[in-house]
């Protein structure tokens, strides 16, 4: 008969609480000292003046531009976002699954850090010297970043399914091509679908966001229009953003369901 020291629980439990706690005490270094390197100030903010110049700017969005010629700019851009949302991620996703079948043959895992690592705006600033201002660098600056974020998610759905359909068609004699369309890709592809349709509500925000750099859609217009403190206007293409971002929203969470 083994029997177990009567001290070796609670020493174990002792050490697991203890960790916990220094996890939890560095924690709260690390916010203090952020707080502290940033040099945040909250009573800036709750200051009479900056209290009334935000009032002023809120009262100046309430009037937005609702005349024709400018509503019809604003649902083109509008559409140039949504395009520019979807082609992106469509491309991502073809980019995405073609990497993870050369998972064996490259070094994919380094490539999608890399990708993702770098945010929309950086891509989009250093596309637009290759290919100009629009759309297109957008698009393209959309479609690297989000490659590298689905990229691992598709590798990790992949990674965790079960061997034996894989299993099956390698012992018929069956080419690594046809295992990963015949077997691997078919059971991952429910996760697939819902990893796409996240990341497209995503890049709706980001694609509006991509404007301030001169990459096409509402945010250009956004940059363009308050740059020129033209709150009318801005007003109205904010109120077309968060319409066009419920939109997505709404019409992606309809199609997850019904892909669960």
């Amino acid at each position: 008969m083994i029997r177990i020291a009567p001290d070796t629980v609670p020493s174990t439990a002792h050490s697991h609480a203890a960790r916990q706690l220094a996890t939890v005490l560095l924690l709260i270094v690390l916010i203090v000292a952020s707080f502290w390197s940033l040099d945040l100030n909250a009573a800036d903010i709750l200051a009479v003046g900056s209290l009334q110049r935000m009032g002023r700017f809120a009262l100046e969005l309430l009037h937005p531009e609702l005349t024709g010629g400018f509503l019809a700019k604003v649902g083109q851009s509008a559409i140039e976002t949504l395009a520019m949302s979807a082609l992106g991620t469509l491309i991502a996703a073809a980019l995405a699954l073609c990497l993870t079948f050369a998972t064996p043959y490259l070094p994919v895992r380094p490539i999608l850090r890399a990708l993702r690592a770098i945010p929309e705006l950086v891509w989009a600033s250093m596309l637009l010297i290759a290919v100009g201002l629009g759309p297109f660098a957008g698009t393209l600056a959309l479609a690297l970043h989000t490659t590298g974020v689905l990229g691992r998610l598709f590798l990790d759905a992949l990674e965790n399914q079960t061997a034996g359909p894989s299993f099956a068609l390698e012992s018929a004699g069956a080419t690594r091509a046809q295992v990963f369309l015949y077997a691997r890709l078919p059971q991952a592809l429910p996760q697939v679908l819902s990893y796409t349709l996240y990341r497209w509500e995503n890049n709706i925000r980001a694609a509006a966001v991509l404007g301030v750099v001169g990459a096409g859609g509402l945010g250009q217009m956004l940059t363009f229009h308050l740059g020129l403190f033209q709150m009318a206007k801005a007003s109205t293409v904010i109120a077309a953003t968060l319409l066009l971002v419920a939109l997505v929203d709404l019409v992606s969470d309809m199609l997850r369901r019904r892909l669960s």
